[in-house]
């Protein structure tokens, strides 16, 4: 039971966040009240109400896919995979919890895909919601930034992959490729990217591995468990070389 409300939690709280930043930029950039949502139905001589509840309709059944976005088209699965393994990396069990690492995770997702959802925001949702461009063409022009930065992040050979598992022609260019090619090519690129850097975070904790498990062994002490040993050092050294402030530093570099 304590797992099944663990892993409610862990989705229901991105939604929830993503929900909240989704209003509040609707009301900054909009200073008219939205219109009442009513399961009636009733007759109305403006047929712009009409249209905004169809809006905000449309709106709320997308956030029910915003997790698998979040997955698939941002930067929070380098940065969950990261933080998870230093977690692994300093053996601490689960401290700190998943809670506060899928947190981590969303807020500096939101914070290095700023730039991009302020560009679909100007050039899709605005425009989209003022009635100048029909829903076909604001689902391009919001696609076309999330595009560029999945590209800027996919490697060359696993975007080849996937085009030649779907069968298709070589595009001539980026605006050939469809989002179900680019899409898991970005996703094994960022699994590759998230696993080097977490290699390169376990070195140095491994090491203090080696050395206690081996003074240990030396001193005869076979029945004392080093991983008791070694903790303490390696968050000693996690603490005195400031190392949350190495790896989001890394993490937001690395984009």
């Amino acid at each position: 039971m304590k797992l099944l409300r663990q892993k409610l939690s862990i989705v229901i709280f991105p939604l929830l966040v993503i929900s909240f930043i989704l209003l509040y930029h609707t009301g900054q950039a909009y200073a008219q009240p939205l219109p009442g949502i009513d399961l009636n139905i009733q007759p109305t001589d403006e047929p712009e109400q009409v249209v905004n509840s169809v809006k905000i309709l449309v709106m709320l059944t997308l956030l029910s896919l915003v997790p698998a976005f979040i997955l698939m088209m941002t930067s929070f699965t380098r940065i969950v995979v990261v933080l998870s393994l230093l977690r692994s990396a300093l053996g601490t069990q689960q401290t700190p919890p998943n809670q506060v690492i899928i947190g981590l995770a969303l807020f500096l997702t939101v914070f290095i895909m700023a730039p991009v959802f302020q560009q679909v925001n100007e050039q899709a949702i605005r425009p989209y919601l003022d009635n100048q461009i029909s829903q076909q063409q604001a689902w391009e022009k919001a696609y076309a930034p999330l595009r560029s930065f999945m590209l800027k992040q996919t490697r060359e050979k696993d975007l080849a992959l996937f085009v030649k598992l779907s069968g298709m022609d070589r595009p001539d260019n980026e605006r050939d490729l469809p989002a179900t090619v680019l899409m898991p090519a970005f996703v094994i690129s960022e699994l590759k990217t998230a696993f080097q850097i977490g290699f390169m975070i376990y070195v140095p904790f491994l090491v203090i591995d080696m050395v206690v498990a081996s003074t240990l062994m030396s001193m005869g002490m076979f029945m004392l468990p080093p991983v008791m040993i070694s903790l303490p050092f390696k968050i000693l050294l996690f603490v005195m070389v400031d190392g949350w402030y190495l790896v989001v530093k890394t993490l937001v570099e690395s984009f």
